[in-house]
């Protein structure tokens, strides 16, 4: 990632990191000036309603993901004043691009709209970039002087913990965290709540003529298994709103996928290795079961195609050889997907579903918590 990549994406994640006092920022903003006086007056705006913007930040261990909350309801601020400078900041650098620099994406996919959270209409985005790029957005943050202001960021996530001290010193940025299985259980519950489409299954599985995904309609209940994949996989098993256990997992996720992708092709980036997977074959990469034995394995119902052995194949020089980096991609994908989705199937021989948002729940759940937090000092300040 290049200098002018960088400063793209820390300009436009640090408008997300700082909080409640991003006003204080100076980012291009015509020739207006934001004083720490108006930041302090904005601080005052509300005590039932955390300042903007809001959002929510889960670093985990290969991606950063930000949910940030686009207020939409028109009644934002009066004109003029630090809150209204804020949100034109935000937006300006967030929802005017889908990419910033060569790593940090919005998913406007994914992007939920007429969304009503602590009494406002917005739209919710998702934002992420890779984890590796943090040194560097903390670099840049500080040398522009974006965090001139404290200011408390509502996090999870084991970078939460990793970059707390380094935040806090050059940034004057205090991580409010927050343990990232309960804000994935939390944000789990909101977006399938407000999202009657983010629940679905296949129907037909096995039949790749019929098969065809369908919305789960039905209410998920309060009894569910949760499988998370994110660097590495926790299967939690919930049975409550207030009431979850990690039931077990395994580190071969979504760290490994990538980790093995870069070693194999040579890729750079999540996307690149995503990619190349989509336009491989594994079956040039595995050993089959027709490998083994000439044909299917009829007395256990094993087909011909089915893989006997991920990358066992690549012990002989010939098919080494022939082997190209989308079907290694391809292999080491379907390696990661076939284990997560054995171990998930031991845990529950029942229907699974699947949830769409793609691993920003973590991030969701932080921001439900930013809510509750301004809830409890507003209460503390009626006593």
């Amino acid at each position: 990632m290049n200098s002018a990549d960088r400063r793209m994406l820390c300009e436009a994640g640090n408008c997300l990191m700082n909080g409640d006092n991003t006003a204080c920022n100076s980012l291009d903003v015509s020739d207006e000036e934001i004083t720490f006086d108006a930041c302090r007056r904005r601080r005052s705006y509300s005590l039932s309603q955390p300042p903007v913007p809001w959002f929510g930040i889960d670093i985990g261990g290969t991606l950063v993901k930000i949910v940030y909350f686009e207020i939409t309801d028109g009644a934002l601020t009066e004109t003029g004043s630090a809150e209204s400078v804020v949100a034109q900041t935000i937006r300006r650098y967030l929802t005017g691009n889908v990419a910033y620099g060569s790593t940090g994406f919005r998913d406007a996919h994914l992007q939920l709209e007429n969304q009503t959270i602590n009494g406002r209409t917005g739209t919710l985005h998702f934002i992420r970039f890779p984890t590796s790029d943090m040194p560097a957005f903390l670099n840049l943050a500080e040398k522009k002087g974006f965090a001139s202001c404290s200011s408390t960021v509502c996090a999870t996530g084991g970078g939460a913990y990793l970059y707390e001290n380094v935040a806090e010193e050059r940034l004057n940025l205090r991580f409010h965290k927050f343990d990232e299985l309960h804000s994935l259980i939390t944000g789990i519950r909101y977006i399938v709540d407000h999202n009657p489409t983010e629940c679905y299954y296949y129907e037909n599985p096995l039949d790749e003529s019929t098969c065809r995904r369908a919305v789960f309609l039905r209410s998920l209940g309060p009894r569910f298994l949760v499988v998370n994949i994110g660097s590495g996989v926790s299967v939690l098993a919930v049975d409550g709103p207030d009431k979850f256990r990690r039931v077990t997992g395994t580190s071969l996720g979504g760290g490994m996928f990538f980790g093995l992708c870069c070693l194999l092709t040579g890729c750079e980036t999540f996307e690149e290795a995503i990619k190349l997977s989509q336009k491989g074959d594994n079956l040039k990469v595995d050993k089959l079961v027709r490998d083994i034995y000439g044909g299917d394995y009829s007395l256990f119902n094993l087909k011909g195609d089915t893989v006997a052995s991920s990358f066992g194949n690549m012990i002989h020089p010939d098919k080494r050889a022939t082997a190209t980096k989308e079907d290694l991609a391809r292999s080491a994908l379907v390696t990661v997907t076939s284990n997560i989705t054995s171990i998930a199937y031991m845990c529950a021989k029942n229907e699974v579903l699947i949830l769409y948002l793609q691993g920003y729940f973590g991030a969701v759940g932080c921001l439900m918590n930013l809510m509750c937090l301004s809830e409890t000092k507003r209460a503390k300040s009626l006593q």
